[in-house]
């Protein structure tokens, strides 16, 4: 029996024929976004233009929007910049980096219009085709101490001047301990460093590389980062950290420790007490400046934008924020619920500031404070080698380990010292015999053993997790702060996280695990881990060698 074949008529066909053009359209749309994003080198036409972020990805920017680039720590005020009332329907795109990396968009190409950063000093970094001009200070924020009130009530820092030597004497005998961001990293932790090296030295015309090989100078810095309990890499994670954890003190922005004690006592728990050394604290005078691309139009944004942060309008909500506004940093009219009083914040008393170093003296006390002056770490690497490790993500993984563990990392600061311990946990399915060197300057048997390996088997991370632990369980905490660093590039389906909190909550020790994201890793796994142990995930899908450089900052 034949059967009858229904005609499709033009009237049913047309929306078929709709629906796939804009399936076509909508296919050709992202193929084009995506080669924007996966561009190997920054390119530009008349709109768009790409550069690489620090974990390997691309960042699109249009021409056509003025674009501001911000230090992380300066955030919260996107909102402030996108709230003027301008003359014209301003595009505004802001975009964040951490200080130091900010400065390296820029010298990489990137065609932004405006940098906000926390901190002047910083500009001699810029390469010569980077033009920054009319830059300005929008407000000034000092480095201080923030430390329990009972503790400082307890060490006669609530009463009388405090000045710098104190406080290392109290760290030498062992009455303070603290927290505070990688000077070699962030521009809070290197401002706060410099101001140190600068009391230290009893208030030069100018630091030296004298005053740096000064033997006292060096005892007492020495002594003072001895007592640091926890090293971050930038300052949004430290104030998230030391919320999380149970530290006595930190060393911050102002404007930082604020916001932590509005945090706190929200919680009901006891506020930090603001110690401003006597002899000197670091000011950071967070500069908004135009980069000349020889376009007067985006010119005439900044130049609007700039008269918008200098306002009245917006030092009224700069110092709702905590960060000083008044001529000089003194006023008699803060809103006390900001700058409380009772948190040993006064307004009305001019605060001593040091004198940053040169450029030439700024590198050369990086290179010493990351070679001789921080305390020593204890690291535990747990580096995946199952078999989807094969091919790329083995080969990105032997690239990362021989910058990290050479001395390549010392151009950036974040090289490994003598008395510095590491400790390789290789894993697949199970674990692998661990390789270690109390010195970490001899790190040859380490690498070949990585270079040795082949990728092979399952994913025991949690296994591995638990088995870096109980290797820093014993580490006394006094000599050596210590950190567990975990690469996967997949999804543990060994072990369980259960069991790993378990070991770690019978450890009952402060180690962090922060863990680095590779191939199909499951950042659920990952971040379930940094939760447990207050710590954080970074992504290195993009670029292996990069995220290990950013995690060296956190030890």
């Amino acid at each position: 029996m034949s059967r009858k074949v229904r005609k499709i008529t033009v009237v049913e066909i047309i929306p078929i024929i709709v629906v796939a053009i804009i399936v076509i359209f909508l296919v050709l749309a992202n193929k084009y976004s995506s080669s924007l994003k996966q561009t190997q080198t920054p390119v530009t036409n008349s709109e768009y233009y790409d550069y690489k972020l620090s974990d390997g990805s691309y960042n699109t920017i249009s021409t056509k929007d003025f674009n501001i680039l911000m230090s992380s720590e300066n955030k919260e005020l996107e909102s402030l910049i996108l709230s003027g009332n301008y003359s014209k329907n301003y595009h505004i795109n802001v975009d964040y980096a951490d200080t130091f990396e900010a400065l390296n968009i820029l010298n990489n190409g990137a065609k932004y219009d405006a940098l906000f950063i926390s901190n002047s000093i910083w500009q001699y970094k810029l390469n010569s085709n980077v033009s920054l001009k009319n830059a300005k200070s929008t407000s000034i924020t000092p480095i201080a101490f923030g430390i329990k009130k009972s503790k400082a009530e307890s060490l006669g820092f609530t009463k009388d001047k405090v000045y710098t030597k104190d406080i290392i004497d109290a760290v030498k005998d062992g009455k303070l301990k603290f927290t505070m961001s990688n000077p070699t990293t962030t521009n809070s932790g290197a401002s706060a460093y410099f101001a140190l090296l600068y009391t230290l030295a009893d208030y030069p015309v100018v630091l030296t590389e004298e005053h740096l090989q000064d033997e006292k100078i060096q005892s007492q810095i020495k002594d003072f980062f001895m007592g640091q309990e926890r090293t971050v890499g930038d300052e949004n994670f430290l104030g998230e950290a030391f919320l999380k954890g149970d530290y006595e003190a930190v060393v911050s922005y102002e404007y930082s420790i604020i916001d932590i004690n509005k945090q706190l006592e929200s919680q009901g728990k006891e506020p930090l007490y603001v110690v401003y050394p006597y002899d000197g604290v670091a000011i950071c005078d967070n500069i908004f400046g135009y980069i000349d691309n020889k376009d007067d139009n985006k010119l005439e944004m900044f130049l609007e934008i700039q008269d918008y942060l200098l306002s009245s309008e917006a030092k009224e909500k700069l110092a709702s924020l905590g960060r000083r506004t008044w001529y000089g940093g003194i006023t008699t009219n803060a809103d006390k619920n900001t700058f409380n009083p009772s948190w040993g914040i006064d307004t009305t008393k001019y605060i001593n500031s040091v004198k940053l170093p040169s450029k030439d003296v700024i590198s050369l006390a990086l290179a010493v404070y990351q070679e001789q002056f921080r305390k020593p770490v204890h690291v535990v690497f747990c580096l995946d080698f199952s078999g989807s490790m094969q091919g790329n993500g083995y080969e990105e993984l032997k690239k990362a380990m021989e910058y990290i563990l050479t001395d390549e990392a010392s151009a950036e600061y974040i090289q490994f010292a003598s008395s510095d311990y590491i400790d390789i946990v290789p894993f697949e399915s199970k674990i692998h015999n661990v390789i270690s060197t109390k010195d970490g300057t001899q790190t040859a048997a380490l690498l070949n053993d990585i270079r040795t390996r082949s990728p092979y088997g399952g994913t025991a991370l949690y296994e591995a997790a638990a088995t870096a632990l109980k290797i820093l369980k014993d580490e006394n905490q006094d000599e050596r702060n210590r950190t567990i660093i975990l690469m996967t590039d997949g999804e543990g389906n060994i072990g369980s996280f259960n069991s790993l909190r378990r070991t770690y909550e019978e450890i009952g020790e402060d180690i962090p695990i922060y863990s680095i994201m590779f191939g199909a890793a499951s950042d659920k796994q990952l971040n379930e881990i940094a939760e447990l142990t207050n710590a954080k995930v970074f992504d290195g899908k993009n670029d292996l060698v990069k995220a290990f450089k950013e995690v060296r900052g956190y030890n």
